[in-house]
C-alpha cells in the first residue's frame, strides 16, 4: 500500500482547498471519522474523487462501472444485504467492483472471495447498479415481507373470515331486532353509546391529568444531549419519503443540514418514486452533499409511504433510523436527545417518538384547531400513555428506531395507511416498548378543508385497519398487552374513529329534540338516561373545549384559546373524514390519499 497523506494529495491535485482541509482535520479531532467521509459530508469532495485517491492508496485499479457491460450474470440475490453493507458487486467469478475501500472492508471481501481481483469504482455508480439488479427482489420484499413472514400483523387482508362472520351475525341480529323489538334495540344502542362516551371522557381526562406531569417536559435536557461524546455517536439514517413535492425539498434539506449532529455520521435517504421525475430532478439540481442519497422506489402497488420506507430500509447504514416528512423542521438537537434517551432506557425500548406541532398555528381556523389537537395529543396524551405503560400509536414522523429491532419485526406494513400507529401497537405485542421524547418537530398544518379531509380520512381509515388487524384475536391481544393496554387500545384506537361515527347522530337527535320538542325519542330516552345523555353531551363538549385550551396553554399559544370553543364544529369535520375513510376501507382500502404540502403562506413566502 502506498503511503501518503490523502488530505495533502487532495489539496495538491486541486480537489479541495487548504482551508477546507484544515476545517476537516479539526472536525476529525472531534468525531474521529475518516477524513474522506468528512470532506464528502461537507460537500468539499465527491466520492468519485475520493475513490480515485483510495484506489491508488490500496494499489487497486480504478474503473468506472458505468462503462462496463455484461456483468449482471454473477449477481446473487441472496447476497444483496452483503453487497450493500460492504459496498461491492461481482463483475465475474474472478473480479469485483468495490467503493469506499478501507483495510477492514478489503480484508472481509478477500476472505469471502479469495484471490479475486478488486477494482475501485465510484460509490454512486456502484449503488446505482446494486439498485438496478436488486430492484425486483427488494420491490417484492418491500410489499410482501410482512404478509409472508408475520401474516397475522398484516393488513393485506382487510377482514379475515372470523371477522366477516361476526359482522354478518351482528348485522343479522340488528336487522331482526329492528323489525321485532325496535324500541328495545334503540334503547340498548343508546345505553351502549352513553356508557362508551362517558368512559371515553373519563379516560381522556385521566390522560390529560397524567400527561400534565412536569417531568414529561424535562426527560432529556439540552445539556445532557450536548454532553454526548461526538466520537461515540453512531451513524444515524434519516428517511425522507416524498412524492411530487419538489417545492418543499429545499426546506427539508436545509433543516437536515442544520441538525446538531456530525454530518459525516448522517445517512440521509431521499425516498422518491422512480416515476416522480420532477422531484428527482429538483433533488439533483440542489447539488447536495453526498450524505444525501436518492432512493428510487420501483412502481408497484400499493403505492404507499410505508412500502417506500421498506424499500429504502434495505439501504440504510445507521444504527438508528428516523423518518421526517417533506415539510418537517425538527429541533436541531433532536437526534442527540434521542440517543441520550435510548442510552438511559431499557434494552427493549424499540423507538423514541418525538413530539409534533405546527409552524403555522394561527394561519386560519383549520390550522388553529389542528394545532390545538396536536398539542393535546403529543404533549399530553402520548406522554400519559407512556407513564401508564400501555401501547402508544406512533406519529407519522420523527419516530426514532433502533434499526435492528425495526428490521427484526418486519418493518412497516405497506398495506396500512397509518403504518405508524400500527407499528406502535406491534412493538408492544412483540415485547418492546415506546418512549416519548421532549423534542418537537414542527410541520405544516393543513390550511385547506379538502386537503384536511383527505389527510384525516386516511388517518382514520388507517386506525380502522389497525383495529381490525390487532383485534383478529382479542384474547391474544389481551394476553400480550394486558388489561390496561387492552382497554387503552379500545378507547384510543377504536374510540378515535367510533366517536367520530356516532357524533353526528347524537347531535342530530339532540337538536331535533331541542327545537321541535318532539316526543318520538321518549321510549329510548328514559328520564334517567335522558339526563345522563344531556349531561354527557353538554359536559362532554365543555370538557373537550377545556382540555384543548390546556393543550395550547402549555405551548403559550394563548391567541388560539378562544378558538377552542368551536371544537364541536371540528368534530363534525372529523365525522365527515371518518365516513369517507370507512367507505374507502371497503372499496379502496390501500389507497394512499395524498396530502398536498407547501400550501402555507410561510412556505410560499420563502
Amino acid at each position: 500500500m502506498k503511503s501518503f497523506l490523502v488530505g495533502e494529495e487532495l489539496v495538491q491535485n486541486g480537489s479541495i482547498t487548504r482551508p477546507q482541509l484544515i476545517k476537516a482535520l479539526e472536525q476529525q479531532k472531534k468525531t474521529g471519522v475518516q477524513l474522506g467521509q468528512i470532506l464528502i459530508a461537507r460537500g468539499y469532495l465527491h466520492h468519485y474523487q475520493l475513490d480515485k485517491i483510495l484506489a491508488q492508496k490500496f494499489d487497486l485499479t480504478f474503473v468506472e462501472i458505468s462503462k462496463c457491460q455484461n456483468f449482471d450474470n454473477f449477481f446473487d440475490p441472496k447476497k444483496i444485504k452483503q453487497y450493500i453493507e460492504l459496498s461491492y458487486l461481482p463483475k465475474d467469478k474472478d473480479s469485483l467492483f468495490i467503493s469506499d475501500p478501507t483495510p477492514e472492508k478489503v480484508s472481509k471481501i478477500k476472505a469471502i472471495y479469495p484471490g479475486a481481483q478488486l477494482m475501485v469504482t465510484p460509490r454512486d455508480q456502484l449503488m446505482y447498479f446494486i439498485h438496478l439488479f436488486a430492484k425486483p427482489h427488494l420491490s417484492h420484499n418491500s410489499v410482501y415481507a410482512l404478509a409472508e413472514t408475520y401474516p397475522d400483523y398484516s393488513a393485506a387482508k382487510v377482514f379475515i373470515g372470523k371477522q366477516v362472520f361476526v359482522i354478518y351475525m351482528a348485522v343479522s341480529i340488528l336487522l331482526f331486532l329492528m323489525f321485532h323489538e325496535p324500541i328495545k334495540l334503540f334503547w340498548s344502542i343508546n345505553v351502549f353509546f352513553t356508557i362508551f362516551l362517558v368512559s371515553s371522557f373519563f379516560f381522556k381526562f385521566y390522560l390529560t391529568w397524567k400527561g400534565s406531569h412536569p417531568s414529561n417536559d424535562y426527560k432529556i435536557s439540552k445539556e445532557e444531549a450536548a454532553a454526548l461524546n461526538e466520537k461515540e455517536l453512531p451513524i444515524y439514517s434519516i428517511l425522507v419519503p416524498m412524492y411530487k413535492e419538489p417545492e418543499v425539498l429545499p426546506h427539508i434539506t436545509k433543516s437536515l443540514m442544520n441538525l446538531d449532529y456530525p454530518l459525516e455520521r448522517l445517512d440521509i435517504k431521499l425516498v422518491l418514486e422512480e416515476n416522480d421525475k420532477e422531484t428527482i430532478d429538483k433533488a439533483l439540481s440542489l447539488n447536495l452533499p453526498e450524505i444525501f442519497e436518492i432512493i428510487r422506489v420501483p412502481h408497484s402497488m400499493p403505492k404507499t409511504k410505508p412500502k417506500a420506507c421498506n424499500y429504502a430500509l434495505f439501504f440504510t447504514r445507521g444504527e438508528y433510523i428516523t423518518i421526517y416528512d417533506a415539510e418537517d423542521r425538527p429541533e436541531p438537537d433532536q437526534l442527540k436527545k434521542a440517543i441520550a434517551c435510548f442510552k438511559r432506557s431499557a434494552p427493549n425500548t424499540a423507538v423514541v417518538q418525538a413530539r409534533l406541532n405546527y409552524f403555522n398555528p394561527d394561519e386560519n381556523w383549520i390550522t388553529k384547531m389542528f394545532t390545538m389537537e396536536y398539542s393535546l395529543w403529543f404533549d399530553f396524551f402520548l406522554p400519559a400513555l407512556e407513564r401508564i405503560k400501555v401501547p402508544i400509536p406512533l406519529g407519522g414522523t420523527s419516530n426514532h428506531f433502533k434499526a435492528s429491532i425495526l428490521k427484526s419485526i418486519g418493518g412497516w406494513d405497506p398495506f396500512n395507511v397509518t403504518e405508524d400507529a400500527d407499528l406502535g401497537i406491534r412493538f408492544y405485542q412483540t415485547g418492546y416498548t415506546v418512549e416519548v421524547l421532549n423534542s418537537t418537530t414542527y410541520e405544516e398544518a393543513n390550511t385547506q378543508f379538502g386537503n384536511w379531509i383527505r389527510q384525516r380520512s386516511r388517518w382514520l381509515k388507517g386506525y380502522m385497519q389497525t383495529y381490525l388487524v390487532h383485534m383478529r384475536n382479542p384474547i391474544y391481544l389481551y394476553r400480550t398487552i394486558g388489561m390496561k393496554g387492552f382497554l387503552a387500545f379500545q378507547f384510543f384506537i377504536g374510540g378515535t374513529f367510533f366517536t367520530a361515527f356516532i357524533a353526528p347522530f347524537l347531535y342530530l337527535i339532540y337538536f331535533l329534540w331541542l327545537f321541535s320538542r318532539t316526543s318520538i325519542f321518549e321510549d329510548i330516552f328514559t328520564p334517567t338516561l335522558l339526563y345522563i345523555s344531556i349531561i354527557n353531551l353538554l359536559f362532554g363538549n365543555a370538557f373537550f373545549i377545556y382540555i384543548h385550551m390546556i393543550g395550547v396553554f402549555k405551548r403559550k399559544y394563548f391567541n388560539l384559546i378562544p378558538t377552542a370553543t368551536t371544537t364541536p364544529v371540528y368534530w363534525i369535520m372529523l365525522s365527515i373524514a371518518a365516513y369517507k375513510g370507512l367507505y374507502q376501507l371497503f372499496f379502496n382500502p390501500f389507497y394512499w390519499e395524498k396530502t398536498q404540502h407547501g400550501l402555507s403562506k410561510e412556505l410560499k413566502s420563502k
